[in-house]
């Protein structure tokens, strides 16, 4: 599919209004496994409008026919995004063997990796390119050990993968490491309960993304579905999900870019409806992170109310270990408000839709600015940052480039934005949003 590019304007350095946010795409993701898994007892509300979540509910409902999980149907994301049925498919014997394609959805490609095993089918599941770039190994290795047939298509370790029917629980016990992607966690903990023995997870050292986590195990909670966590082990035992509606909140990562747009005007006074500050959602926390900038969060009338200060930046170190997808955003604030700051916490972002970490330093290097790694310290270096009155951004199929450096418009009069499109994966309606606070994007012909 070809990209299509815009030019994003911004006349003056206020930004002022309510700005209604889609709801979280982690959250909803999560909620969509459970309902499928509950037979019908678990419904979702406030359905996310991203792409990556359309996606995962479309092929969950093909699987779901009555309170029997079935697949007949082969599936394909086409480049526009749109799902492509062709079945049901004519079995040759009783072989059925289906594809799934989950296009860039990482989200969709480890929580089905652990999901589809149960529907005892013939199911080769594989993505984009991109996608078969990005590690799965481990997820398979631990679905493996649980009981599951599962072959690489291609190179070992990595998407397509090959699921044979047959599943049966050869064990209770996994252990996983705890630096790696905590979807991988994620995934095995949603089967848990459906798992004739349940499941005993032993996390082998620090938890990276623990609040990921932590949002899994209280929806599955609201679910009917109990655990214990002790030290490093968290115990789902098998049983069966309550009758409940999970009501999913509006996305805290969306709403991270509004607290970047604040923190680079000079006045901001935005309404965020339906943000609480119980949130489950770990990047809520930038609404701390966002105080070093001078930006306020009060929260009443049933959402956020942000507001901007004049105040000099003293936090020199961040540590994003907690919130990784919040890491473009506040990087790149820093860079552009000059501020030279240390980050730590980035290890799983080079195996994000992009490797994150270089493309940061890439589009970085456009203002001057240095992204300098040392081990797993990354120090920005702003000695040498300038703002030009025309820059080009590089989104590199990653969503969270575009609305990260989208910002930047505030400070530089044209800011051309690479594939404008990309932001459909988490929030479509992102620059329909921002001009609703005086932004202008023009496409480019």
């Amino acid at each position: 599919m070809a990209k299509h590019n815009i030019i994003l304007t911004k006349q003056g350095k206020t930004a002022n209004g309510t700005i209604q946010l889609t709801g979280s795409k982690s959250e909803c993701n999560r909620a969509l496994i459970i309902e499928t898994l509950s037979d019908g007892k678990v419904k979702v509300e406030n359905m996310s409008d991203a792409a990556d979540a359309v996606l995962l509910r479309d092929i969950l409902q093909l699987q779901a026919r009555g309170n029997e999980l079935v697949l007949v149907y082969t599936h394909t994301v086409k480049d526009n995004g749109e799902i492509v049925e062709s079945g049901p498919e004519e079995a040759i014997g009783t072989h059925v063997k289906s594809e799934i394609n989950i296009g860039p959805a990482g989200t969709a490609m480890r929580f089905l990796t652990a999901f589809l095993p149960l529907l005892n089918k013939n199911i080769v599941l594989t993505g984009s390119e991109r996608m078969q770039q990005r590690p799965i190994g481990i997820l398979v290795d631990a679905m493996r050990k649980l009981g599951a047939t599962i072959d690489y298509e291609k190179n070992d370790g990595y998407p397509p993968i090959n699921i044979q029917p047959g599943f049966e629980q050869q064990t209770n016990i996994i252990e996983i490491k705890g630096n790696i992607s905590s979807q991988y966690i994620t995934a095995l903990l949603l089967i848990a309960a459906k798992l004739p023995q349940g499941l005993e997870l032993h996390i082998q050292g620090e938890l990276t993304s623990k609040p990921y986590v932590e949002m899994t195990l209280a929806m599955l909670n609201q679910a009917g579905i109990r655990h214990t966590w002790t030290d490093n082990v968290i115990s789902i035992e098998h049983q069966d999900f309550a009758e409940t509606t999970l009501l999913v909140e509006p996305d805290w990562s969306a709403a991270s870019y509004w607290y970047a747009i604040a923190a680079l005007s000079d006045e901001a006074e935005l309404f965020l409806p339906g943000l609480t500050s119980y949130s489950l959602q770990g990047d809520s926390v930038i609404t701390e992170i966002m105080a070093n900038f001078g930006i306020t969060s009060v929260f009443k009338d049933g959402g956020v109310y942000l507001t901007k200060e004049a105040k000099p930046v003293v936090r020199k170190i961040f540590d994003m270990k907690e919130c990784p997808d919040l890491a473009q955003t506040v990087i790149v604030v820093c860079a552009a408000l000059g501020h030279e700051a240390t980050f730590t916490g980035l290890e799983t972002l080079k195996i994000k839709e992009t490797d994150r970490v270089l493309a940061l330093q890439t589009e970085l290097a456009k203002i001057g600015v240095k992204l300098i790694e040392k081990g797993q310290v990354y120090k920005l270096d702003c000695s040498e940052r300038n703002l030009p009155q025309r820059m080009f951004i590089s989104t590199y199929d990653d969503h969270r480039m575009a609305m990260a450096f989208a910002p930047l418009a505030i400070l530089i009069p044209e800011l051309e934005v690479e594939d404008a499109e990309v932001v459909s994966k988490s929030y479509p309606a992102f620059w329909i949003d921002l001009a609703k606070v005086g932004f202008q994007s023009e496409p480019i012909a």
